[in-house]
């Protein structure tokens, strides 16, 4: 009688190792390729089995396969775990589990996909929670309840819903990968049906159009045919399949069917003190480093809700599940400021919370990333907010010492700069080949233990994006929000953007902005003076510059997020505010004493503070400006 093979330890760290048995009788959906040799936590070990023509079955990085528990079937429905092999040596290969490992014995079948993990691209994608492996939260709440069981995928896309097909092109017509064969209404945007990125062809690309047809179908029916030059034929429906961990417009610039271009505009948050002093760029990158309790989730919200984007996709990769229940709760119920509508129409949330697989977790933001290459892919401009990064890398932190790869700094792994890298740099703006242009920008947040920016997650980071946005616990704790410590916080698309602010804002707008940023250091310089030997250590000059500098602080980085109106400053009202802010630090005053020059600031500051609160049709609105041009003329006619 043959010895039943042990089930995978739970302790861990630990490793079963044992031969793996001959195939067993078919129960299963495909055919049996490889067997589990050895388990370890949510790492499995695998071994091609050999076929009847005496050679073994072909492993493939990357490549998603499914494990079998035997010994967990119940009343004959088999689980079906699923796993993405990571790294091949022969025979065998390793292998992380998405699902937990329990019950997952030596011997147990192993089941080819033949695919690299990939997600459905097609119109219903809008207003989805799904998963870090694109299964429908909702979907399998609804069906499975709120704990679910593992080994359950369900189908990313609604197979029953029929969406309006119009044709963009004729029979006959020449298309290539990428173009757009017609569009389909998804919620108030045009949801372009393009020929699959991965159609190259023959050498030329070039695909002719045997036949199209208009009408309302499913993502399940063909609505075109196409045929290349050495006669191939293949039909196309409303959705297609993309590897997560391919950049989806790569093989498109190879083939000249897409251009990357330089960003040339900022993207418009509405938040003073990012808009003004530290902009992103339209298609950049920033991530906002910040410990426990310093307003990261309050200030990404306002990102992804404020932000001038048509898109927005949240990636919530392995925070706390209580954040997590958090956006998923409130964002439905958001009201999205330019259509009046519901935020989430134009929302995906992809989310894994720190309590989920870390395999799950660290495959959760490739996903968000090739959703939004997919719209931008159509021109629009998308925002992609990755919380956090951190989780991310701890993820594959833990993964890199289950497969006993030399660590890095910290234990993280050796090629923790490139894996940062490699996601940052999908962000950017791209040129379709229908000359539509569209952008994914991408801000990932930070979280470093104790506020320690010299953690490697946070060093490799800055070494990639043009924007950090540093939050100071010292500034939360003073209920300066948002709480970017200016000080420590920079970004290179200030320069680089110069030419769009000079023709859109004021001609001397970044010098201006330059000078304020000076200030502030100063400030700072003065207030370090100050806690030494207090105020009677200063100069009068010094205090001046100090208040002039608490000031701008308090006026202008400062900005309200349960206020209507501070919650949101156009850049109209940006230009207005920073340009009398500007002319009142930058005047010369001949102040008595301190007291004075006290008293003076502290006016202006609540009247600066009533105006930010006052909405632009309003009386006070007119009034508050007065009081405030009238108390810096009475000023500047004592000026020396």
């Amino acid at each position: 009688m043959a010895r039943k093979a042990k089930t995978a330890s739970t302790t861990p760290g630990k490793k079963t190792v044992a031969k793996p048995k001959k195939a067993a009788a078919p129960m299963f959906e495909n055919a049996v390729t490889a067997r589990i040799v050895a388990v370890q936590d949510d790492i499995v070990t695998i071994e091609a089995l050999t076929g009847e023509d005496g050679k073994a079955a072909r492993l493939v990085k990357n490549e998603v396969i499914y494990i079998c528990p035997t010994r967990s079937a119940d009343a004959g429905v088999q689980e079906r775990l699923k796993a993405e092999i990571l790294r091949v040596r022969r025979r065998t290969a390793d292998a992380q589990v998405y699902e937990s490992t329990v019950g997952v014995g030596v011997g147990d079948p192993v089941e080819q996909s033949g695919e690299m993990l990939s997600v459905t691209l097609g119109p219903g994608l809008l207003g989805q929670v799904y998963d870090g492996l694109q299964n429908p939260l909702e979907k399998l709440a609804a069906s499975h309840g709120v704990f679910l069981p593992r080994g359950i995928e369900l189908d990313a896309l609604n197979r029953k819903r029929k969406w309006a097909f119009t044709p963009a092109v004729k029979t006959g017509a020449s298309v290539a990968a990428g173009d757009c064969l017609g569009t389909v209404q998804e919620g108030r945007f045009a949801h372009k049906i393009m020929v699959p990125f991965g159609w190259l062809g023959d050498q030329s690309g070039d695909w002719e159009v045997v036949w199209i047809q208009e009408g309302s179908f499913t993502i399940e029916d063909r609505v075109a045919r196409l045929r290349d030059r050495s006669g191939q034929e293949r039909s196309i429906g409303l959705a297609q399949r993309w590897p997560v961990r391919r950049a989806l417009d790569a093989e498109l610039m190879r083939g000249g069917r897409a251009e990357r271009l330089y960003p040339e505009e900022p993207l418009v948050t509405t938040i003073r003190l990012i808009d003004t002093f530290f902009p992103i760029a339209r298609g950049g990158t920033g991530c906002i480093p910040g410990p426990f309790g310093a307003g990261k989730t309050v200030l990404q919200g306002l990102i992804s809700r404020y932000s001038a984007v048509d898109i927005v996709i949240v990636v919530a990769c392995g925070e706390r599940a209580g954040e997590v229940v958090e956006t998923i709760t409130e964002f439905p119920n958001l009201v999205d400021p330019t259509s009046g509508g519901p935020l989430m129409d134009r929302t995906i949330i992809i989310c894994n919370t720190s309590s989920m697989p870390v395999a799950a977790r660290e495959a959760s933001i490739y996903t968000g990333i090739t959703l939004g290459e997919y719209y931008r892919q159509m021109g629009y401009d998308v925002l992609l907010i990755a919380d956090s990064t951190s989780r991310w890398a701890q993820a594959m932190r833990e993964t890199s010492g289950r497969l006993e790869e030399i660590p890095g700094e910290e234990a993280f792994p050796a090629y923790l700069d490139s894996a940062v890298k490699g996601i940052y740099e999908r962000a950017g703006v791209i040129r379709t080949s229908d000359k539509s242009v569209g952008s994914l920008t991408m801000i990932g947040t930070v979280s470093p233990a104790g506020g320690n920016f010299e953690e490697p997650v946070t060093q490799s980071t800055l070494a990639t994006v043009k924007t950090f946005l540093g939050l100071s616990a010292e500034r939360a704790y003073k209920r300066f929000y948002p709480s970017v410590d200016p000080l420590i916080s920079w970004s290179r698309y200030l320069d680089q953007l110069q030419g769009w602010y000079e023709s859109n804002m004021e001609a001397d707008w970044t010098a201006r902005v330059q000078d304020m940023q000076a200030l502030l250091q100063a400030g700072e310089g003065v207030l370090q003076m100050m806690q030494v030997t207090g105020e009677e250590g200063v100069t009068l000059e010094d205090f001046v510059t100090y208040q002039k500098a608490l000031f701008l602080d308090m006026v202008y980085l400062q900005q309200d997020a349960f206020d209507a109106v501070d919650v949101s400053a156009p850049l109209d009202r940006q230009r207005l505010t920073f340009g009398k802010v500007h002319r009142i630090v930058t005047q010369d005053y001949d102040f008595a004493d301190k007291d004075e020059v006290r008293d003076h600031f502290t006016r202006l500051t609540g009247l600066f503070k009533n105006f930010n609160y006052a909405a632009p049709d309003s009386p006070d609105y007119v009034s508050l400006l007065k009081q405030i041009d009238d108390l810096a003329a009475a000023k500047r006619a004592i000026a020396a």
